[in-house]
């Protein structure tokens, strides 16, 4: 514990934040050595997505120290003179964030230039990407993850997140980083007043054309869960021709605390709760939501009848549906389009139904944007997650999640079902009648004891089982060995008869394994009862999986 006092004495030096050196101090007073432990114990891991992590003092916290060491390993990594975008969102510690970055870029004779106020995710990679001097671009952040933590995505010359052996390689660079109160700094940098550049691009996406021209105008609620979509998104719809959504007044603003939701993820139960509320009041066609850094997408249809209520789309429904509408306006046998190896494997179908190419990656837009081969134009990819990247004949139009040009695409879809007579879950019973039912759900379960997740992988890899959900095991593959030409990866398939489905692997961001299952069913009968069919047999994975577990 000695060794662990001296380190934070260290830090204390060197940390030109009074705030966490007050925290910290606090601790080296009380004696707490659990929590000097908890914070100099371990550090951030900087990987494929950066760094992600509470806010706080010490190596295993997000603070400004920590930024800065990565600064410097990033600068490390990149040739002098290198011009470098900085964005930043609205949460604690983000702007400060950013400037350090910038600082410590320009200090090592790189070319900073820093977004003047908080930008959706999106607008930050869609300026590394469009400008062909850009060499990288940083994006301070932790998208969805509560209130108490930042991050920091590390975006490449394509506009793509990093993948190895980039990663490593920058991560040893940062472990190389002496003490950063020795760091030349930087004390100016241009900085960018608007997502200019971004709302032009995503404007003039030829997915559909403008919502008046479709038809009739649809009714929308908007909410950005707190974070920074609102205006982009405004601008965007408005740009586009299409009708201003009514943005749930409780999280219009940005708001680092997230007041309105336990979890700001759309994903997660009552975090739509408000913007339902709404919707209900002014009888609205569609619910769309962002997370705080807008680049992932949810969407709520009414389900009509006498009873009402609200549907939310799963995230494969939604990409099935998108890729159809995509797919219906480009055109060209080169097209591509990609999903990840936990997400529906309805994707595929639908390409070849319209024959163009299709390719499956890893979890992770990193992933989806190194997929396919040589001389294919990328026009969709989509993960489970609410992650949708989408484009015209001119290929995607962000090289990762984009959940504003998502929301845009949403719009015209239902615009123009609705001129048909015809609404979302319409088209969803459609695409189930053509390619059979693919209905997926996800088992997750939580642990305080990572050891326990490696235990219950090691014990599944030894004794695979042959029979889940009453259905025979066809196939079971072992993902970390590297299957279909993918990158070996920490996770397990087993394919069952039928066509369903079952993929194992731990979260990267939680302690906890995650479980992604898809049931196949073609729909010979009453499309309603196929559904209760599949959320049966769901039901029954989920079971069986559970018990073996637990």
């Amino acid at each position: 514990m000695s060794d662990l006092r001296a380190q934070a004495e260290d830090w204390l030096a060197q940390d030109p934040d009074p705030d966490t050196r007050a925290e910290l101090r606090a601790i080296l007073d009380a004696g707490d050595d659990r929590a000097l432990a908890d914070r100099f114990g371990a550090r951030l891991e900087f990987g494929t997505a950066g760094l992600r992590g509470e806010l706080g003092a010490g190596p295993n916290r997000m603070n400004r120290v920590t930024v800065m060491r990565a600064a410097a390993g990033l600068a490390a990594r990149l040739p002098r003179g290198a011009r470098v975008i900085i964005g930043f969102d609205a949460r604690h510690g983000s702007r400060r964030f950013a400037a350090d970055t910038a600082a410590v870029l320009g200090g090592a004779g790189l070319r900073p230039e820093v977004f003047a106020g908080p930008v959706p995710t999106p607008v930050l990679a869609h300026f590394v990407r469009a400008h062909g001097d850009v060499a990288a671009g940083v994006m301070v952040t932790a998208s969805h993850n509560p209130p108490r933590d930042n991050g920091y995505k590390v975006y490449w010359a394509d506009g793509a997140q990093i993948v190895p052996p980039l990663d490593t390689e920058i991560s040893a660079a940062i472990d190389a980083v002496g003490r950063v109160d020795e760091l030349p700094l930087a004390g100016e940098w241009p900085v960018h007043d608007d997502a200019a550049l971004y709302l032009d691009a995503v404007s003039s996406l030829r997915l559909g054309g403008p919502v008046r021209d479709s038809g009739g105008d649809i009714s929308i609620v908007y909410t950005p869960l707190h974070g920074v979509g609102r205006d982009v998104l405004l601008q965007a719809f408005d740009r586009a021709g299409f009708p201003a959504p009514a943005v749930v007044p409780e999280q219009a603003e940005p708001d680092p605390d997230f007041p309105t939701v336990a979890f700001p993820n759309p994903e997660e139960p009552g975090a739509l709760d408000l913007a339902l509320a709404l919707a209900d009041s002014r009888g609205a066609d569609l619910v769309i939501a962002n997370d705080p850094d807008a680049d992932r997408c949810a969407v709520a249809v009414p389900t009509g009848g006498d009873t009402g209520g609200w549907r939310t789309l799963t995230g494969d429904e939604l990409g099935g549906l998108l890729a159809e509408h995509v797919l219906r306006h480009t055109s060209g046998d080169d097209r591509l389009v990609v999903t990840t190896i936990v997400s529906s494997s309805l994707l595929r179908s639908i390409a070849a139904a319209h024959g163009v190419r299709f390719a499956e990656s890893l979890t992770g837009f990193k992933w989806i944007m190194k997929a396919g081969e040589p001389g294919t134009r990328m026009v969709f990819g989509y993960e489970e997650a609410l992650g949708y990247s989408v484009g015209d004949d001119r290929g995607v139009l962000v090289n990762d999640k984009d959940g504003i040009g998502a929301a845009l695409a949403v719009a015209a879809m239902a615009a123009r079902a609705r001129r048909d007579g015809r609404t979302l879950l319409d088209l969803l019973d459609d695409q189930a009648r053509e390619h059979g039912l693919h209905a997926t759900s996800q088992l997750s379960i939580r642990v305080d004891d990572l050891s326990l997740i490696t235990a219950a992988m090691a014990g599944l890899r030894a004794d695979p089982p042959a029979l889940l959900g009453g259905r025979p095991v066809e196939r079971f593959d072992d993902l970390s060995h590297g299957v279909d030409g993918l990158p070996p990866t920490d996770g397990l398939r087993f394919r069952l008869a039928g066509g369903s489905r079952v993929v194992i692997r731990p979260s990267g961001t939680e302690p906890k394994l995650k479980c992604y299952l898809e049931v196949v069913l073609p729909v010979d009968d009453d499309i309603t009862k196929v559904r209760a069919r599949a959320a049966a047999e769901l039901d029954a994975l989920r079971d069986d999986l559970s018990a073996r577990l637990s």
